[in-house]
């Protein structure tokens, strides 16, 4: 009788030894799939948007191309941009596809409707390059295309929101969005241009 205590001791630390390697087992072990971030950045591809005359676009439709969105306004002092933005899309046609997304978030300097937009645009710049439906690119009404853009967490490479008019986001052939550019940034910058290029 004098083995038995000890013999019971040593199974009693023989079952918490075993209890406790099987509890780090279960925590070593890989999350349920479900619960797991996505490790994968997103795509502009997975979005959907209103032309500035209405019309549903997949941005899919762009693939194999770069975009260069860009948030703009008619009333800014970047509205000169337009000319540049009109000039890069022309000039490197074969590359870049500019779209346009008015957004008056910065000052109501773009207070027109979708239709003056679209009228100014094209009398005073000659704008050729896609215009889509006015849409808010930040704050608490921020469109789901911008949300993504705006988070490194969903986009993969950025954390910028648009701090004023004419913040453009450079997205490669993949739909993927690989840089953010503020608005003093011009649309003809050796800088933007070689990154197109590239």
């Amino acid at each position: 009788m004098k083995l038995a205590l000890p013999v019971l001791l040593l199974f009693l630390v023989a079952c918490g030894l075993s209890s406790s390697t099987s509890s780090q087992n279960t925590a070593a072990a890989p999350m349920n799939p479900t619960t797991e971030p996505a490790t994968a950045p997103g795509s502009v591809y997975d979005f959907t948007v209103q032309t500035i005359d209405g019309k549903p676009v997949k941005l899919s439709q762009y693939k194999g191309k770069k975009l260069l969105i860009v948030n703009t306004a008619s009333e800014c002092g970047y509205t000169p941009q337009y000319k540049e933005l009109e000039e890069l899309y022309n000039k490197y046609s074969d590359r870049v596809v500019v779209l346009g997304f008015p957004a008056n978030n910065f000052g109501g300097q773009e207070p027109g409707s979708n239709e003056q937009i679209a009228t100014f645009c094209e009398k005073n710049y000659g704008v050729s390059f896609p215009l889509f439906a006015k849409v808010s690119v930040t704050g608490d009404d921020t469109a789901p295309l911008y949300q993504f853009l705006a988070d490194k967490s969903k986009n993969g490479a950025v954390s910028d929101a648009p701090t004023w008019n004419f913040c453009k986001y450079l997205v490669n052939e993949q739909g993927q969005v690989v840089a953010f550019y503020p608005s003093k940034v011009k649309p003809m910058s050796d800088e933007l241009v070689a990154a197109i290029l590239k």
